[in-house]
């Protein structure tokens, strides 16, 4: 196996913005914060680490989980994965090492991964159950595997996964088809911008070099 693909799940693997905006807006709503959600301000949650982001806005980051445990979880069995990644990633496979590193919980991504047939590719998922911190879990998984940054890729769609893969010091790829445009991708400085999912399988050649 020769390198580590560590994927973020929302954006990059799953359509989900829709679904988990409005889980979010509703558990704001739940707790009466006086905060009025645009899509503007949701996609502003995600320019560093969520849970972090949250509390920056003055939430309670501890009340936040709290009522959205209360609340149905987000709904991932109508949730559709970007169909042109699924073959990418089964080739990925063949020869390295694949894992999910999400802010999401672990149980609704991992039900998903086998509704797809896509969950045998993946060594690990890690949510925001095992930790929030996305760089956290990145150098958890890169100890485990014993692989060094140069070896790791952190494949992401929002500046603040682009930024917590640059704290874990991996190369931090920006993929164009998730949450964050890539004109905001940018501003974060990605060692690598892609634009199409097959674009991952060139990433050992240099491509997508900003």
């Amino acid at each position: 196996m020769n390198r580590l693909y560590l994927f973020d799940f929302d954006g990059v693997i799953a359509d989900s913005r829709s679904v988990y905006e409005h889980f979010v807006i509703a558990c704001l709503e739940k707790m009466d914060e006086p905060l009025r959600i645009t899509a503007d301000d949701f996609l502003e949650f995600f320019d560093d680490n969520f849970f972090e982001s949250i509390q920056k806005r003055g939430i309670p980051l501890d009340r936040f989980l709290e009522m959205g445990a209360t609340l149905n979880p987000v709904d991932y069995s109508q949730i559709a994965v970007f169909h042109d990644i699924l073959p990418v990633l089964e080739e990925l496979s063949h020869r390295n090492r694949l894992a999910v590193i999400s802010s999401s919980l672990s149980d609704p991504i991992e039900a998903v991964l086998n509704r797809t047939q896509a969950y045998h590719l993946f060594s690990a998922v890690l949510g925001a159950d095992y930790s929030t911190s996305k760089t956290e879990k990145i150098l958890h998984i890169m100890e485990q595997w014993k692989k060094g940054p140069r070896e790791t890729f952190y494949i992401g769609d929002t500046t603040g996964d682009i930024r917590e893969a640059k704290r874990a010091g991996v190369q931090s790829v920006a993929v164009t088809w998730g949450w964050h445009p890539e004109e905001r991708l940018r501003t974060a400085d990605p060692d690598h911008i892609v634009r199409t999912p097959r674009d991952l399988l060139t990433l050992n050649d240099g491509a997508g070099r900003p």
